[in-house]
């Protein structure tokens, strides 16, 4: 009986397996193929391999502009990202006082507002800003950009406030002793010792600044 569960299960996953790929490979086989062999037969692999829709997309669509444009905006976003959110949740960690708490919650906070919710008050307070202050914010990739960091600071600096925690303050106190002074305990003590969240935030920005088409849609 065990024997029959076991088979049933591996059947099952392997059915979710093939019916998850098969788009996949409808995809792939039919990207390689010419109008021709594209009408004949979906299925089949192709008799050889054309790149003429690829050439296509590449020249209609400037393909590679705008993979750069969304290349740059998410590198540029990430890496300010990472140094305001990690320097940030340092600092409300070691001043322990009221403002700090209430900044961190307010941080925390903002979280659970959802972006459809500000998003035409925020185009509106844009507009002003690039009107009376004479600042592009909008149909700039450097305002997209900003905009990114606002968004995505705020679960970062969530992250790595937990992180930084756990980290001994005695270690920063003798890097103190030793001469260091913040800027350098941060940089040389404190944030090669924060890669494990670095690598999440990182991951999470990537996969949602990359993947995302409302915010560009409207700021571009």
């Amino acid at each position: 009986m065990k024997k029959l569960m076991k088979w049933i299960i591996e059947i099952l996953v392997i059915a979710a397996c093939l019916a998850y790929l098969f788009p996949i490979y409808i995809v792939l086989v039919n990207a390689f193929k010419n109008r021709q062999e594209l009408y004949e037969n979906m299925l089949a692999l192709p008799n050889s391999f054309s790149f003429e829709y690829f050439a296509k997309a590449m020249d209609k669509m400037n393909f590679l502009r705008a993979f750069g444009n969304s290349l740059m905006v998410t590198v540029v976003s990430i890496a300010v990202i990472v140094v305001l959110a990690s320097m940030t949740a340092w600092m409300f960690v070691r001043t322990d006082n009221k403002l700090s708490r209430i900044l961190f919650m307010i941080f925390v906070a903002t979280m659970i507002i959802p972006f459809q919710t500000i998003m035409m008050p925020l185009m509106q307070v844009m507009g002003w800003v690039r009107d009376t202050l004479h600042i592009p914010m909008l149909n700039t990739i450097g305002g997209l950009i900003y905009m990114n960091v606002g968004f995505g600071t705020s679960m970062a600096v969530f992250l790595y406030h937990g992180f930084v925690k756990s980290i001994p303050v005695s270690l920063e106190e003798a890097a103190t002793i030793d001469g260091c002074n913040k800027f350098k305990v941060f940089w040389k003590i404190v944030f090669p010792m924060l890669k494990p969240t670095t690598a999440t935030v990182m991951i999470l920005d990537v996969i949602w600044i990359w993947n995302d088409y409302l915010l560009p849609s409207l700021v571009l």
